[in-house]
Protein backbone atom coordinates (compact mmCIF):
# COMPACT_ATOMS: atom_id res chain seq x y z
CA UNK A 1 0.00 0.00 0.00
CA UNK A 2 1.44 3.15 -1.11
CA UNK A 3 0.51 5.96 1.71
CA UNK A 4 -0.08 9.53 0.44
CA UNK A 5 -0.17 12.98 1.96
CA UNK A 6 -2.06 15.98 -0.29
CA UNK A 7 -1.17 19.33 0.17
CA UNK A 8 -4.10 21.59 -1.27
CA UNK A 9 -5.91 24.78 0.10
CA UNK A 10 -8.68 24.88 -2.18
CA UNK A 11 -11.09 22.39 0.30
CA UNK A 12 -13.40 21.25 -2.81
CA UNK A 13 -10.36 19.89 -4.88
CA UNK A 14 -8.55 19.03 -1.98
CA UNK A 15 -11.56 16.97 -1.25
CA UNK A 16 -12.27 15.57 -4.90
CA UNK A 17 -8.25 14.07 -4.90
CA UNK A 18 -8.49 12.83 -1.71
CA UNK A 19 -11.48 10.84 -2.91
CA UNK A 20 -10.45 9.85 -6.25
CA UNK A 21 -7.28 8.61 -4.77
CA UNK A 22 -9.54 6.39 -2.29
CA UNK A 23 -10.84 4.76 -5.37
CA UNK A 24 -7.52 3.32 -6.31
CA UNK A 25 -6.93 -0.07 -4.52
CA UNK A 26 -2.99 -0.01 -3.50
CA UNK A 27 -2.98 4.13 -2.65
CA UNK A 28 -4.10 5.02 1.23
CA UNK A 29 -4.16 8.79 1.48
CA UNK A 30 -2.97 8.97 5.09
CA UNK A 31 -3.19 13.13 5.54
CA UNK A 32 -4.35 15.99 4.22
CA UNK A 33 -3.04 19.66 4.52
CA UNK A 34 -4.70 23.11 3.30
CA UNK A 35 -1.10 25.33 4.39
CA UNK A 36 2.20 24.87 3.44
CA UNK A 37 3.40 25.36 7.03
CA UNK A 38 1.86 22.25 8.00
CA UNK A 39 3.27 19.58 5.22
CA UNK A 40 5.87 18.64 7.10
CA UNK A 41 4.60 18.06 10.59
CA UNK A 42 1.63 16.07 9.14
CA UNK A 43 4.11 14.24 7.12
CA UNK A 44 6.26 13.19 10.04
CA UNK A 45 3.99 11.79 12.32
CA UNK A 46 2.27 10.48 9.45
CA UNK A 47 5.32 8.82 7.43
CA UNK A 48 3.85 8.77 3.63
CA UNK A 49 5.72 7.55 0.84
CA UNK A 50 4.57 10.33 -1.89
CA UNK A 51 3.55 13.90 -1.02
CA UNK A 52 1.01 15.43 -3.43
CA UNK A 53 1.91 19.18 -2.78
CA UNK A 54 0.25 21.90 -4.79
CA UNK A 55 2.51 25.41 -5.20
CA UNK A 56 0.39 27.65 -4.40
CA UNK A 57 -0.23 27.50 -0.54
CA UNK A 58 -0.83 29.70 2.09
CA UNK A 59 1.70 30.31 5.03
CA UNK A 60 4.46 28.39 2.43
CA UNK A 61 4.76 28.19 -1.00
CA UNK A 62 4.59 24.73 -2.30
CA UNK A 63 7.93 24.41 -3.65
CA UNK A 64 9.76 26.13 -0.64
CA UNK A 65 7.77 23.22 1.40
CA UNK A 66 9.00 20.48 -0.79
CA UNK A 67 12.56 21.04 -0.34
CA UNK A 68 11.90 21.35 4.01
CA UNK A 69 10.60 17.78 3.71
CA UNK A 70 13.18 16.15 1.76
CA UNK A 71 15.60 17.71 4.43
CA UNK A 72 13.32 16.25 7.07
CA UNK A 73 12.20 13.05 5.25
CA UNK A 74 13.71 11.85 2.53
CA UNK A 75 11.83 8.93 2.18
CA UNK A 76 9.30 10.75 1.41
CA UNK A 77 9.04 11.16 -2.69
CA UNK A 78 7.43 14.91 -3.92
CA UNK A 79 5.07 15.34 -6.47
CA UNK A 80 3.93 18.57 -7.59
CA UNK A 81 0.75 19.27 -8.93
CA UNK A 82 -0.04 22.41 -9.79
CA UNK A 83 -2.30 24.85 -12.19
CA UNK A 84 0.22 27.06 -13.42
CA UNK A 85 2.70 25.84 -15.59
CA UNK A 86 5.34 27.62 -15.94
CA UNK A 87 9.00 26.75 -16.65
CA UNK A 88 10.37 28.48 -13.66
CA UNK A 89 7.86 26.68 -11.18
CA UNK A 90 9.23 23.32 -13.58
CA UNK A 91 13.04 24.49 -12.74
CA UNK A 92 12.58 24.94 -8.81
CA UNK A 93 10.89 21.71 -8.44
CA UNK A 94 13.45 20.16 -9.68
CA UNK A 95 16.23 22.21 -7.26
CA UNK A 96 13.77 20.60 -4.27
CA UNK A 97 14.29 17.65 -5.62
CA UNK A 98 10.85 16.70 -6.89
CA UNK A 99 10.22 13.63 -8.29
CA UNK A 100 7.50 14.67 -10.23
CA UNK A 101 5.54 17.69 -11.79
CA UNK A 102 2.10 17.28 -12.98
CA UNK A 103 -0.62 19.85 -13.66
CA UNK A 104 -3.92 19.82 -12.43
CA UNK A 105 -5.59 19.30 -15.61
CA UNK A 106 -4.10 15.84 -16.00
CA UNK A 107 -6.83 12.74 -16.10
CA UNK A 108 -7.63 11.35 -12.49
CA UNK A 109 -5.62 7.76 -13.96
CA UNK A 110 -2.69 9.83 -14.90
CA UNK A 111 -2.12 11.09 -11.20
CA UNK A 112 -2.62 7.88 -9.66
CA UNK A 113 -0.06 6.15 -12.06
CA UNK A 114 1.91 8.98 -11.28
CA UNK A 115 2.19 8.75 -7.87
CA UNK A 116 2.75 4.91 -8.36
CA UNK A 117 5.79 5.97 -10.46
CA UNK A 118 7.23 8.29 -7.75
CA UNK A 119 7.05 5.87 -5.18
CA UNK A 120 9.21 3.00 -7.02
CA UNK A 121 11.77 5.52 -7.16
CA UNK A 122 10.61 6.95 -10.76
CA UNK A 123 10.64 10.18 -12.28
CA UNK A 124 7.37 12.12 -13.67
CA UNK A 125 7.42 15.30 -16.19
CA UNK A 126 5.12 17.27 -18.35
CA UNK A 127 7.02 16.36 -21.58
CA UNK A 128 5.24 20.08 -23.04
CA UNK A 129 6.63 21.84 -19.81
CA UNK A 130 9.74 20.40 -20.07
CA UNK A 131 10.29 21.87 -23.61
CA UNK A 132 9.19 24.99 -22.36
CA UNK A 133 11.70 24.93 -19.88
CA UNK A 134 14.49 24.10 -21.79
CA UNK A 135 13.76 27.07 -24.32
CA UNK A 136 13.57 29.29 -21.33
CA UNK A 137 17.41 31.50 -21.52
CA UNK A 138 19.68 31.63 -18.98
CA UNK A 139 18.70 34.63 -15.93
CA UNK A 140 19.90 37.69 -17.68
CA UNK A 141 20.06 39.78 -14.31
CA UNK A 142 23.02 40.23 -11.93
CA UNK A 143 22.04 38.91 -8.31
CA UNK A 144 21.49 42.43 -6.93
CA UNK A 145 18.99 43.22 -9.81
CA UNK A 146 17.19 39.79 -8.51
CA UNK A 147 17.43 41.41 -5.44
CA UNK A 148 15.80 44.57 -5.83
CA UNK A 149 13.02 43.45 -8.35
CA UNK A 150 12.03 40.68 -5.47
CA UNK A 151 11.64 43.77 -3.13
CA UNK A 152 9.97 45.34 -5.48
CA UNK A 153 7.72 42.69 -6.08
CA UNK A 154 6.90 42.63 -2.40
CA UNK A 155 5.41 45.76 -2.48
CA UNK A 156 8.59 47.82 -0.95
CA UNK A 157 9.09 51.37 -2.71
CA UNK A 158 12.86 52.18 -4.32
CA UNK A 159 13.46 54.08 -1.37
CA UNK A 160 12.53 51.55 1.05
CA UNK A 161 14.63 48.83 -0.77
CA UNK A 162 17.39 51.27 -0.63
CA UNK A 163 17.13 51.91 2.84
CA UNK A 164 16.84 47.89 3.04
CA UNK A 165 19.83 46.82 0.59
CA UNK A 166 21.96 49.67 2.22
CA UNK A 167 22.05 51.34 -1.44
CA UNK A 168 21.80 54.73 -2.90
CA UNK A 169 18.04 55.89 -4.37
CA UNK A 170 19.76 56.68 -7.57
CA UNK A 171 21.77 52.98 -8.04
CA UNK A 172 18.18 51.39 -7.03
CA UNK A 173 16.60 53.34 -10.07
CA UNK A 174 19.10 52.48 -12.02
CA UNK A 175 19.21 48.24 -10.92
CA UNK A 176 15.04 48.58 -12.14
CA UNK A 177 16.00 50.40 -15.33
CA UNK A 178 18.81 47.66 -16.03
CA UNK A 179 16.36 44.60 -15.08
CA UNK A 180 13.59 46.02 -17.45
CA UNK A 181 16.22 46.63 -20.43
CA UNK A 182 17.58 43.38 -19.94
CA UNK A 183 13.98 41.50 -19.82
CA UNK A 184 12.61 43.67 -22.71
CA UNK A 185 9.60 44.52 -20.36
CA UNK A 186 7.41 47.26 -20.38
CA UNK A 187 8.01 48.67 -16.89
CA UNK A 188 9.02 47.34 -13.41
CA UNK A 189 5.53 45.06 -13.02
CA UNK A 190 5.93 43.36 -16.31
CA UNK A 191 9.94 42.50 -15.24
CA UNK A 192 8.62 40.98 -12.10
CA UNK A 193 5.75 39.06 -13.97
CA UNK A 194 8.31 38.03 -17.13
CA UNK A 195 11.37 37.32 -14.13
CA UNK A 196 8.96 35.45 -11.91
CA UNK A 197 7.42 33.26 -14.43
CA UNK A 198 11.05 32.55 -15.81
CA UNK A 199 12.25 31.25 -12.07
CA UNK A 200 14.41 33.74 -12.06
CA UNK A 201 13.05 35.55 -8.53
Amino acid sequence: MIRVLVAEDMRLLRDALVGLLKLEGDLEVVASVDTGDAIVASALEHRPDVAVIDIELPHLDGLDAAAHLRERLPSCKVLILTGVGRPGNLRRSIAAQAAGFMLKDSRPEELAEAIRTVARGGRVLDPQLAYAALDVVDNPLTEREADVLRLTASGATPREVSARLHLSYGTVRNYLASAVTKLDARNRVDAIRIATEAGWL
